[in-house]
């Protein structure tokens, strides 16, 4: 006779395999052979589209330095305002530089009355050369006076330039088109020439620099699948490029790859690249982040669905059917962009090549399988639509 807590026990057991059962793979009969979906791969034309993080900049940043020492006395702008080149940004109060201008005006008066009294000199001795009362040295004498006076003039008016325009560096206008960053000093504050922080930046956004980096792996696969016989031609040929604001939208106009930096950078592996984009729409901000998306064109690439393909300690594989319907683990090599939900074998398949869709998780190397054709139309399908 079974005892309740037996009973109890056999249906705590049952429960268990049932559950265990609902959880795996239902066991195939001894001898069977499952059927699975197999892909006969062949050669596909694709657009892939690689995303960088990106940082903008206009392509002018100008920081506003001093050139003289005094306090500001105004600020005519305000920021995130957008100026003109030669507008007035500020006005820097230095008495100082005035009080030079006045005193060159009155070294450059009296250096006119000093030639002024040469010259008179000048032409009284060679009356008097003429007429043989003085001989023709005390011309000579006469005409080194007026020669000395007339440099000591030419001093005085360089100072006289030199003194205006410390002067003018009081009044700073902006140096180019652009919009004004943060204001780091208010009205009444010292400034000097020397002093490292800018009073602001003006930052030309009529056109946007998107500066990314591409790993060296990403950076050779680039150019060795761009058309050109040198990098700038490659540049040149490469499509435009497309940005993805912070919030997620894409930016309507499209960009142009500029440069691509000589130099891998062997701390960080990689090289820096600047895409331009016009700001038309005034969206754009300098110190913004995005995304850029550079499109390729793959012709006669074997495209795998992402499904198909196992990641066993970071080395890609799948599983190739023989004729026999025998499996055998291919490692295959692929590109680090991807084609939707499609990988980009570069290397381990050829053509006519049939490999398992899914399920490959109960697969082993060696095992026999059913092989059930799937249609490439159909598994291809999303190429057609991107």
């Amino acid at each position: 006779m079974i005892s309740k807590k037996t009973n109890h026990l056999l249906a705590a057991l049952s429960l268990l395999l049932f559950a265990s059962c609902g959880s795996e793979e239902a066991p195939v009969a001894p001898g069977g052979i499952k059927p699975y979906q197999v892909l006969e791969i062949d050669q596909q034309n694709t657009t892939i589209e690689t995303t960088y993080p990106a940082v903008l900049e206009g392509i002018e940043n100008v920081d506003i330095h001093p050139k003289i020492d005094g306090f500001v006395e105004k600020i005519a702008v305000d920021e995130g305002q957008f100026v003109k080149k030669g507008q007035l940004l500020f006005t820097i109060s230095a008495p100082q530089y005035e009080q030079l201008v006045r005193t060159a005006r009155a070294s450059v008066k009296s250096a006119e009355a000093g030639v002024s009294v040469a010259r008179l000199q000048v032409q009284k001795t060679k009356s008097l050369v003429d007429k043989n009362i003085v001989n023709k040295y005390e011309l000579q004498e006469a005409d080194l006076t007026l020669q000395t006076k007339l440099a000591e003039l030419a001093q005085a008016e360089a100072n006289l330039v030199n003194a205006n325009v410390n002067l003018g560096y009081t009044r700073i206008s902006s140096p180019v088109d652009g919009v004004i960053g943060s204001l780091t000093f208010k009205p009444g504050s010292l400034v000097s020439s020397n002093m490292t922080r800018p009073l602001t930046t003006v930052s030309n956004i009529t056109k946007i620099y998107a500066y990314f980096s591409m790993n060296e792996k990403q950076l050779l696969e680039f150019i060795r699948n761009t058309k050109g016989a040198d990098l700038k031609t490659k540049i040149a040929n490469t499509p435009q490029v497309s940005m993805v604001l912070s919030d997620g939208s894409v930016y309507p106009d499209k960009g142009s790859i500029g440069s691509i930096n000589g130099l891998i950078d062997p701390q960080t592996g990689s090289a820096r690249i600047r895409a331009t984009f016009s700001n038309s729409l005034n969206l754009l901000r300098s110190g913004g982040s995005a995304q850029i998306r550079i499109p390729q064109e793959i012709s006669n690439g074997f495209l795998i669905p992402q499904r198909a393909v196992a990641d066993v300690q970071g080395k890609k594989f799948v599983y190739t059917v023989a004729k026999n319907g025998t499996i055998s683990m291919t490692n295959v090599e692929v590109m680090e962009a991807t084609s939707g939900h499609f990988y980009i074998v570069t290397k381990g398949v050829k053509r006519k090549d049939s490999v398992v869709l899914e399920g490959i998780q109960f697969l082993k190397d060696g095992m026999k399988i059913k092989p059930v054709k799937a249609d490439p139309k159909v598994i291809y399908a999303e190429l057609n639509q991107q």
